[in-house]
């Protein structure tokens, strides 16, 4: 087996482990990195050899990308408090905390050499949270603080550890020197997420076709990351910013063919490449264990400990906020206040993965003046130690954390308020209408028609949105509409076989039959 036919089995894997996921009720990410790790236990498997340097540009900014899509600004600023804890506050306080206890177990390494650790492995991982957070029915609000917080943390770690790393190997501090360049990293890479992303939107509008507009899409984000450290600023907050402002532009420039192409594209992209990404940090596993030479028994107690401060700081800081600041909490949330239940369940869903290994993996294996980086070989185990025990820890048992704490989410007021967003849509479509109908000088029994035909479109895609007139109208019709329904797919099916039926057919443009069967498949004639 070598290296491609590797990379393809784990890309047929992250497809395959989606329905197992499901069917387990265990997030992908766990299963991926199951797999890869059992992968690197065989003889015969190759280890797939990507640079170190290489693999956060290549992995990071998609999927920030496509997780930042789910979210928005609004988000952001309703929950700046308790995300900026984390993001920044937790991270920092992690990371002294690791590199205290690190050091105390390895007196004989430099103190660079442990903040380092401390900043790879201080950050929770926002594909992994986000996945098993979203199919646990957990309170929208919960959701996004921990989407918050993976997107975010990473920014801080980042700067964190290439503080550190720049000491270990140039043997040089300056403390004004790392908190101007944090400000700096900050400046820049907020005004290269803006610039490309008020170009993009620009561009994306210009482009008009859908296809092409999606890979526009796909190009920002590597842009947007590779231009901000080029400028020595942070990538991971300037694809971010771009993601951001993009998906607030969209709603400018977008169309239905727009939406239906990026979203269906983002959530392939983002399933084979996180769980490509998972599967690598399992295969590293072997390269791991080879590293230590035979000494990762030795060392596993100080990545023990290392484990223990993580986790257990991590429930200390979020209970401590959660006891400071619950009136603030309710005060900005009223109808979901958040409760020391659901502090315990985000305590436990800070799973560490993608970025803790990429940056294990990118430790120098030299200093400036030619001798080995002190404490490598440790410092990459404990982070191995870290992901592996969150991630197959603490992934598999958040459902039974969110089981015994009783966290859900009000699904009534979602339902309310989704009952609500069809109420506006309605009015909206009806106002447009009119004010049309007034215009053209519409027959009243077109209008009338066209009237009825939008509300009984609302009676069947939300009932309880209706009126009590298209609700009973929609309950009298809804036989015949099921049977008219499966009348209409079988002739369109007959239709479509005979258009992919001629694809065959000498002479026949395959090109003209793909647009054919395109708007059949639409609905488009």
């Amino acid at each position: 087996m070598d290296q491609l036919v590797l990379m393809f089995v784990i890309l047929l894997a992250a497809i395959l482990a989606e329905p197992l996921a499901k069917w387990l009720n265990v997030a992908s990410a766990v299963l991926m990195t199951v797999f890869g790790c059992v992968v690197a236990l065989i003889p015969f498997a190759p280890q797939i050899n990507i640079p170190p340097h290489l693999i956060l540009p290549l992995v990071l900014p998609p999927l920030l990308y496509a997780a930042a899509r789910r979210t928005s600004w609004r988000q952001f600023a309703e929950n700046w408090g308790p995300i900026a804890l984390r993001a920044v506050g937790l991270v920092i306080a992690t990371a002294a905390a690791v590199a205290a206890i690190f050091h105390a177990w390895y007196p004989g390494l430099p103190i660079a050499a442990a903040v380092a650790l401390g900043a790879m492995v201080a950050p929770p991982d926002p594909v992994a949270a986000t996945a098993v957070a979203g199919s646990l029915g957990l309170p929208r609000r919960l959701v996004v603080v921990l989407g918050g917080e993976g997107l975010f943390n990473d920014v801080t770690a980042i700067v964190i550890y290439g503080v550190a790393i720049q000491a270990v190997v140039t043997g040089r501090f300056s403390a004004p020197h790392a908190a101007a360049e944090f400000v700096v990293s900050a400046v820049v890479a907020v005004a290269v997420g803006l610039l490309l992303g008020w170009a993009g939107s620009k561009l994306t509008s210009y482009l008009g076709v859908a296809t092409w507009q999606v890979a526009l899409s796909l190009l920002l984000p590597f842009a947007a990351y590779g231009l901000a450290e080029n400028w020595h600023g942070s990538g991971v907050l300037a694809v971010l910013v771009c993601a951001l402002y993009l998906t607030d532009a969209a709603t400018e420039f977008s169309d239905s063919d727009y939406r239906l192409v990026g979203d269906s594209f983002w959530d392939i992209t983002e399933m084979l490449i996180s769980g490509f990404a998972f599967g690598l940090i399992g295969l590293e596993l072997g390269a791991v264990l080879e590293a230590t030479g035979g000494r990762w028994p030795t060392l596993l107690g100080g990545a023990s400990a290392v484990v223990a401060v993580v986790v257990a700081l991590r429930l200390i800081w979020l209970m401590t906020t959660w006891a400071i600041g619950r009136s603030w909490w309710r005060r900005a949330d009223a109808d979901e206040p958040y409760t020391w239940r659901e502090t315990i369940v985000t305590w436990w869903a800070g799973m560490r993965g993608v970025a803790t290994v990429a940056l294990a993996l990118a430790i120098p294996l030299v200093t400036d003046d030619g001798a080995d980086f002190p404490g490598r070989t440790e410092i990459l185990f404990t982070a191995f130690v870290v992901v592996l025990f969150t991630l197959l820890l603490q992934g598999p048992t958040l459902p039974l954390v969110v089981r015994l704490t009783g966290v859900h989410a009000d699904t009534k007021r979602e339902r309310e308020l989704e009952r609500q967003l069809w109420e506006r849509v309605i009015k909206a479509e009806l106002a447009q209408l009119k004010a049309i109908a007034a215009e053209q000088n519409m027959p009243d029994e077109l209008y009338e028609r066209l009237r009825d035909g939008f509300r009984q479109r609302m009676a069947r895609a939300d009932p309880e949105a209706a009126d009590a007139d298209a609700r009973s109208e929609a309950v009298r019709n809804a036989k015949q509409a099921k049977k008219l329904r499966a009348i209409r797919e079988e002739v369109v099916e007959a239709g479509r076989r005979e258009a992919l039926n001629a694809r065959r057919e000498p002479g026949m443009p395959p090109d003209l039959v793909d647009r054919v069967t395109k708007r059949l498949d639409l609905g488009r004639r």
